[in-house]
């Protein structure tokens, strides 16, 4: 694939109209009136607001996932889309009741234990009910555990690599996410397969509120192993405490892995005009992690491409090409979802056009991400300067956008999207109990619904459709 490029905006070009023509459907009247629209619109603030505090925490297999389906496929249905419940078998994973103390370092006064603040990694194993007690030691890097190997086995390993928020305060909050999260995905099975007892990693977050961060982690078959993430706080008292002699902890989780569950993916369509059989998917993800209401992850994006719909429907505008808007299940612990809907359209892969998942966050959008051909950036322009006045005009190519329920597609060639966005703060509250309605601000998020709504009318009006990465010449 070509190398990431970003495209330059050519304002003087755009704001003249002489520099590219409108693509038919895309005149600047109707992608202005669709950015106005969606700026104007309270209809995604209120149905976040009844998906977080109505249903709350929508964990795959859990009721409030249940519930979640029930409540965007009544909205969907209700603007008049065509809705669609897709079965997907998902796993049912709960939490049970986790807890630590530090109850042997040098120093300790007699009779006293340190309280240690952490959650359970999705699909850890568990301890024996009454926990585990265990030394415990600290590595700094997968380098560091692998020299200190003849240590590992029957002690409690803790992973402490900070998230690097200078990395995310200049823009590059996935990339600082992705250095850390490494040890949350492939920590545990790594330290299992030395004979660790447990797992710790250090929250993968930027602010230290002693707040701890879960997620997804990795288990290979017959590797399975109690796994959690501790604040940023107990992180660095450990590697104090370590520092100053042997210690060793109590550590107590209880989670269960329960049979499957029948579940779905919404998919709400919006039918196109002439062009009908092909699609542009819009979406977000519907499950969320159980410690929160998932605002942020991901119900600013679930919302957001709902109200692409709604502002379309106010409008009366319908499109060439078919918009279909699908609310993702199961993204967190599995992406049950995207591979059902993937599997479901491998053999008409063809007529999925373009595709748009929001998954990052609620922050003030800036732009696009996309793995559409270089040659085909320019056709964007018209776009760009109907997204210039509030600020989101930038058009960022990258080799793959990779957003999780958007990969399989994309590596059949089907050109994504994702809008760019200001993720400084993102990993604050990322995935922790603090992931609630209030850290969505209003305006950003109508901000979200311009792009998202924008891109899609623009992606379905396009006279001839983007480049595949697969095709010749791209």
């Amino acid at each position: 694939m070509p190398r990431p490029l970003l495209l330059p905006i050519l304002l003087a070009g755009m704001l003249s109209g002489a520099a590219f023509a409108a693509a038919p459907g895309n005149d600047p009247a109707a992608l202005a009136r669709i950015r106005d629209s969606a700026m104007s619109s309270d209809w995604a603030y209120a149905h976040l607001a009844d998906l977080t505090d109505l249903v709350g925490p929508r964990l795959s297999g859990s009721p409030g996932a249940a519930a979640a389906v029930t409540q965007v496929a009544a909205a969907m249905r209700q603007l008049g889309a065509r809705v669609t419940l897709q079965p997907v078998k998902v796993p049912h994973w709960v939490r049970g009741q986790e807890s630590a103390e530090l109850v042997e370092y040098r120093g300790r006064p007699a009779g006293l234990s340190q309280r240690i603040v952490l959650t359970t990694l999705g699909g850890s194993s568990a301890t024996p009910a009454a926990g585990i007690t265990a030394p415990l030691i600290v590595v700094r890097s997968f380098d560091e555990l692998r020299a200190r190997a003849a240590e590992v086995k029957g002690r409690i390993v803790l992973f402490d690599v900070a998230f690097n928020q200078q990395m995310a305060d200049a823009g590059l909050s996935g990339a600082a996410y992705q250095q850390s999260a490494q040890y949350r995905f492939n920590g545990p099975q790594r330290a299992a397969a030395m004979g660790a007892a447990a797992v710790l990693v250090r929250s993968v977050g930027g602010a230290d509120f002693r707040i701890a961060h879960t997620g997804l982690t990795r288990m290979a078959d017959g590797l399975s192993i109690p796994s959690a993430a501790v604040t940023t706080e107990d992180a660095l008292l450990i590697g104090r405490l370590a520092a100053r002699g042997p210690l060793a902890m109590h550590l107590t989780l209880t989670p269960q892995s329960l049979p499957e569950v029948d579940s779905y993916n919404v998919i709400a369509d919006w039918p196109g005009t002439d062009k009908a059989d092909e699609v542009v998917v819009v979406s977000g993800h519907l499950d969320s992690w159980d410690l929160a209401t998932g605002a942020n992850d991901d119900g600013a994006g679930v919302v957001s491409a709902m109200a692409v719909i709604n502002i379309l429907k106010q409008l009366d505008y319908h499109p060439r090409r078919t918009i279909r808007v699908i609310a993702w299940m199961n993204e967190e612990n599995g992406s049950r979802g995207a591979q059902a809907y993937f599997d479901a359209n491998r053999a008409q892969v063809g007529k999925q056009m373009a595709a748009l998942e929001s998954d990052h966050g609620s922050g003030r959008p800036q732009g696009l991400r996309t793995s559409a051909a270089a040659r085909d950036l320019p056709l964007f322009a018209p776009l760009q300067a109907a997204l210039l006045p509030i600020g989101a005009s930038v058009l960022r190519r990258e080799d793959a956008v990779d957003s999780g329920d958007l990969s399989e597609l994309e590596q059949a060639g089907v050109p994504s999207f994702a809008p760019l966005i200001d993720g400084a703060s993102y990993f604050h509250y990322h995935h922790t109990a603090a992931d609630t309605l209030d850290k969505v601000d209003p305006q950003d998020l109508r901000r979200h619904v311009a792009v998202m709504s924008a891109t899609a009318w623009f992606l379905a009006n396009l006279d001839q459709p983007l480049r595949r990465w697969t095709d010749p010449l791209k």
